[in-house]
């Protein structure tokens, strides 16, 4: 009898590998689906053989230069976005925490459409260089802002969403205000980039946003059992000696860099961020042990599948993909909501 106990919770942790295991095998097919996947379609023969160099230059051109980058792109930047939202909202206590709906994808948005409408054509490999590099710094902009006025509110939950969606609102203002003073070629080119698109995807972009993943995520597994705690309340997680308030900022800054670093290359892209952390809450729970990973694997699932709908849309065509996900994510977010019985958070 006195096994049982340990029993039950053995049970309940290989369940929990178990889903993280399934998740991550999903990824792999994902990616590899999304490696054929194309207006010409590869077999896996083919596409192993591009991957090792024994294919023909058409295949190697195919796999290396243009579908290889974007599917690798999607996978990185959906974990990500993953656990940003996770991360989000674990320190908000707020199930429509994300980073798209605290305006930091606005602020990503605003400096691209910033680099189209006064960067382009002036400034030398300005599309390539300058897009990602304002996308980075207005997103990271927003981040800090949000910040110095949580800061001054001791870092209230409240305050943090408050101000999120009041950038939110103000950068969404300055996109529409550089949308109307455009040329048609700029408006052009700032849609489609506000729609989100991997096509732009290269493996030194995708290697970046790698590293900063890698960077990122043990500081977080690091300071686990306190994310944990802080689902219990404030309260309750200084009682076990944690400061909630360094905590809550310290995971804001990361959550930042991870989301600045992530939407300066594809664009805005929604809905990863908030389903994928619900997803995973309802297969293991709060714990960041197992909550973390699945969220990032459940990202990066995602979005994977997201740019496979993307090309098979509109035949020969490659669909934005912030549609796709949009056109993904609500049926779902919707059938989890109506699927529980009780509220989902």
């Amino acid at each position: 009898m006195k096994s049982e106990p340990k029993e039950i919770y053995s049970g309940i942790t290989s369940r929990k590998y178990i889903f993280i295991l399934m998740m991550g095998t999903a990824v792999v097919l994902s990616f590899i689906l999304d490696i054929m996947s194309g207006p010409a379609w590869l077999s896996v023969r083919e596409v192993v053989l591009a991957l090792l160099g024994l294919g023909d230059s058409t295949g190697h051109a195919i796999v290396w230069v243009i579908r290889l980058p974007m599917a690798a792109m999607a996978v990185v930047v959906g974990a990500a976005l993953g656990i940003a939202g996770a991360e989000m909202q674990t320190i908000l206590d707020n199930p429509l925490a994300s980073p798209y709906t605290l305006g930091i994808s606005a602020a990503a948005g605003f400096g691209a459409a910033l680099a189209f409408v006064l960067g382009v054509g002036v400034v030398p490999f300005a599309e390539e260089i300058l897009v990602p590099f304002n996308a980075f710094f207005f997103s990271f902009l927003c981040c800090l802002a949000i910040y110095f006025i949580a800061n001054k509110k001791k870092g209230t939950t409240e305050t943090i969403v408050l101000a999120g969606i009041a950038l939110l609102f103000l950068f969404n203002s300055m996109i529409a205000l550089l949308e109307y003073i455009a040329s048609a070629d700029e408006l052009q080119a700032v849609i489609f980039w506000l729609f989100g698109s991997l096509s732009k995807a290269t493996l030194p972009k995708v290697a970046i946003v790698f590293v900063v993943l890698i960077l990122i995520i043990p500081i977080f597994a690091l300071d686990a059992w306190k994310l944990t705690a802080l689902r219990l309340g404030d309260n309750k997680a200084k009682s076990l000696g944690i400061n909630v308030e360094k905590l809550r900022v310290k995971a804001f800054v990361l959550i930042s860099i991870l989301t600045a670093t992530a939407v300066c290359f594809v664009g805005t892209i929604g809905f990863v961020g908030l389903v994928a952390p619900h997803i995973s809450r309802m297969l293991v729970g709060e714990d960041q042990r197992y909550f973390m990973p699945l969220s990032a694997l459940g990202g990066a699932f995602l979005l994977s599948v997201a740019s496979i709908a993307s090309k098979l849309v509109v035949p020969g065509a490659i669909f934005p993909i912030g549609i796709a996900t949009s056109f993904i994510g609500v049926p779902f977010f919707l059938f989890m909501i109506l699927r529980r019985r009780r509220d989902f958070w």
